[in-house]
């Protein structure tokens, strides 16, 4: 009889064991986050590390999911889901998102900064942290910025002067102030998603990228266009963005923990950046690109009069500019 009992014993408590494990699993909430970048991309990495780091400091009790290179939609879908709490998080680029809160587009003034620490540097200051606030007002929560390096010019043929730039269709991002710099230099700026770039100069539709270069690496553009002026122009951040609805459902602890994580992956990311752009420089030179720098001068009177249109109009902007050029 004791014998029975013990055996029936050991079986309640591995039941036991088992019932619990399923408790823990059912409990463990998986997270969607939805990229339009591609796998290698350093905004891809900055994600994977999150979600490792999440993974950990939660026991497992948060897993994320990632989506990339556009898989939930393009960036106004995954928004559209993200108000309505369809998936959890995102990293959209400043330039969508400044379609909602508009002094984001103080990141894209020409010329504003000399390189990606400066960019990099600006992301802490007050005026970056309250563009992350107001996104709150659009159903998002600002979480934090990932770099991608500055902005540069790849090309078919080689541009060797301000004249090279006249009448040539450059590849934009859809944003007005995108759109001032290319025209104010006299090219033809049209909009398409990155999945479209490629064939796009095997056709002849392109003659420019204006792109960072961990995109040019990833999506292998040198291919179509063997030429990069290296400019520095802009700088293009990522915004890691969650949904206010799902983000309001979460307890003070989990708030916490997530925005934990993300600053871990937004340092570390930083640090990344700034070794990959040099890195990427390196990489394309050993695979024949031909790589120019461009006398910067020769921009000003069409960096200064885009400047001076959006800080004069904008407050958010001017704040940003005027604390990060000091």
């Amino acid at each position: 009889m004791l014998l029975s009992f013990v055996r029936k014993f050991k079986h309640i408590g591995i039941l036991a064991i088992l019932a619990l494990v399923a408790v823990s699993s059912a409990q463990a909430e998986m997270l969607r986050m939805g990229m339009i970048t591609p796998p290698p991309h350093i905004w891809n990495n900055v994600a994977e590390h999150f979600a490792d780091d999440l993974l950990a400091s939660s026991d497992k009790n948060f897993r994320t999911k990632i989506f990339p290179l556009g898989k939930l939609g393009g960036e106004q879908q995954m928004i559209d889901m993200l108000q309505s709490g369809g998936i959890q998080m995102a990293v959209l680029t400043a330039g969508v998102l400044s379609n909602r809160e508009s002094s984001i587009s103080g990141w894209f003034m020409p010329g504003m900064f000399a390189d990606i620490d400066a960019a990099i540097n600006a992301a802490a200051s007050s005026s970056a942290q309250e563009m992350l606030r107001k996104l709150s007002d659009h159903q998002l929560v600002g979480l934090g910025y990932t770099m991608a390096g500055m902005r540069h010019v790849l090309s078919r043929e080689q541009i060797d002067s301000l004249q090279a730039f006249e009448n040539r269709k450059v590849r934009s991002f859809p944003n007005e102030v995108f759109s001032d710099w290319w025209q104010g230099l006299h090219a033809a700026p049209t909009a398409m998603p990155l999945s479209e770039v490629t064939p796009a100069l095997n056709t002849n539709l392109l003659d420019i990228v204006d792109v960072d270069l961990d995109i040019v690496v990833g999506l292998k553009l040198y291919q179509q266009a063997p030429n990069l002026l290296l400019t520095n122009h802009m700088a293009f951040p990522g915004i890691i963005v969650a949904s206010k609805p799902w983000w309001d459902s979460l307890s003070d602890q989990q708030r916490a923990m997530i925005s934990a994580s993300i600053s871990k992956a937004e340092r570390w990311g930083f640090d990344l950046t700034k070794q990959r752009e040099q890195e990427s420089v390196d990489t394309l030179k050993g695979l024949g690109v031909n790589i120019e720098s461009f006398e910067m001068s020769k921009l000003q009177t069409v960096m200064d009069a885009v400047v001076k249109k959006y800080t004069s109009s904008n407050s958010g902007i001017a704040e940003f500019y005027q604390q990060n050029t000091q």
